[in-house]
């Protein structure tokens, strides 16, 4: 039995991992739940599964929770805040922790996962993208297991060598990162400026929350992932290639020296690579149906047009400058996006503001906690004074 701890669980990784978890009981056994402020649907997930623990980030939602659970739940303790999320995080009696809080908000408590040396199962990209250094240093010190949730990194975790590593590349030449392109891949470029929340949030294959929706309709998700993708696979930004596959059948693709490329395809559905991690090295049903290849009849690819995806050559330069130049990248996206979706401003703006705040932020060293938080901090209070003037 593995006790798990989900970062999340009112999220679409979250509630995927349940789904996985209650097809497995005989695996699984869910020690705590967390959510930020969805306290009605995380108290129903306590109902069904029970947990040691109940986690509400916005610490005003406390009481709320605990009243909401204290007949059906009495054995389930109520915590809140920061200190919660890196206490059921970091418990002894905590095997493996899925890290789903999207945003800067899962560093901390996927941070101190690692560090206890947990199996950190990482759906949070951000905790690599803002604090690369620190994370992979925090994994080998603790003595984590790291294994890759989102469906590109899984692929290609699936497509290396069993004995792949910093010290040994096994023959790979180079990584393949493949890209749905979003919403807005084929719609005129003057139409950009006018898209709406709604519209950048309809991806045409996967089911998602509304922030990375978003980031996939502008690519700046993808532009994380390579990020994600050096620090996971110790490759440089050069040995990372963004292609665009609108099927969303290849995942991603491993290239090796010899010619070979390997590719991991399945279906768009996040069970697969969740599944994957939370078995691995096993390999357990997840619930997804069989990838019909007749059906899907073909498979197209394309290089991306960065005039119509300005984010993803944000990322890319980001990702080449180093240093605190993704954690501002970052801060400001999210900064970006929020006011997209309160309709503060247009969907093009995301960009300008933070190509503005990456002009702007100096590029240091960042070795410490305190120091990405720090850098986290001023990016973003420098992306919200942006706001009322392009607004």
């Amino acid at each position: 039995m593995q006790t798990l701890t989900i970062l999340g669980a009112t999220g679409s990784i979250g509630l995927s991992t349940l789904d996985v978890a209650a097809r497995h009981p005989e695996r699984y056994v869910i020690f705590a739940l967390t959510c930020h402020s969805k306290i009605v649907e995380l108290a129903e997930q306590c109902r069904k599964f029970n947990p040691r623990y109940a986690v509400v980030s916005d610490s005003s939602k406390f009481e709320e929770l605990k009243q909401l659970l204290s007949i059906d739940c009495p054995n389930t303790e109520v915590l809140s805040g920061a200190d919660g999320l890196s206490c059921v995080a970091s418990r002894a009696e905590v095997d493996t922790v899925m890290a789903a809080i999207v945003g800067a908000a899962g560093l901390l408590p996927t941070l101190e996962a690692a560090q206890a040396g947990k199996r950190v199962l990482l759906a949070n990209k951000e905790a690599l993208v803002m604090a690369g250094p620190l994370f992979m240093r925090a994994v080998k010190e603790g003595g984590a297991t790291l294994l890759p949730i989102d469906s590109e990194h899984n692929a290609i975790f699936q497509c290396l060598p069993s004995d792949y590593g910093i010290e040994n590349r096994g023959g790979v030449r180079k990584i393949l990162l493949t890209a749905s392109g979003g919403p807005f891949r084929t719609i005129a470029l003057d139409a950009l400026s006018s898209v709406t929340p709604k519209q950048a949030c309809a991806h045409p294959n996967w089911d998602m929350g509304q922030k990375i929706s978003v980031d996939s309709a502008t690519m700046m998700n993808k532009g994380l992932e390579l990020i994600e993708a050096c620090w996971l696979f110790g490759v440089t930004p050069d040995e990372v290639e963004v292609v665009i596959h609108p099927q969303s059948i290849i995942h991603s693709m491993v290239e090796y020296i010899d010619g070979s490329v390997l590719a991991q395809l399945g279906k768009p559905d996040m069970r697969t690579p969740i599944a994957h991690a939370m078995a691995w090295p096993e390999r357990i049903d997840s619930g997804v149906s069989s990838l019909d290849i007749v059906s899907a009849a073909r498979l197209d690819f394309e290089a991306p047009n960065l005039e119509r995806f300005p984010c993803l050559a944000l990322a890319m330069r980001a990702a080449e400058i180093g240093g605190s130049a993704p954690t501002a990248l970052n801060a400001a996206n999210e900064v970006a996006v929020d006011a997209f979706l309160r309709g503060q401003i247009g969907f093009t703006q995301i960009a300008e503001i933070v190509s503005t705040v990456l002009n702007q932020a100096e590029n240091t060293e960042l070795s410490t906690l305190e120091a990405v938080q720090l850098c986290d901090q001023q990016a973003r209070e420098q992306a919200r004074d942006l706001i009322p003037a392009i607004a």
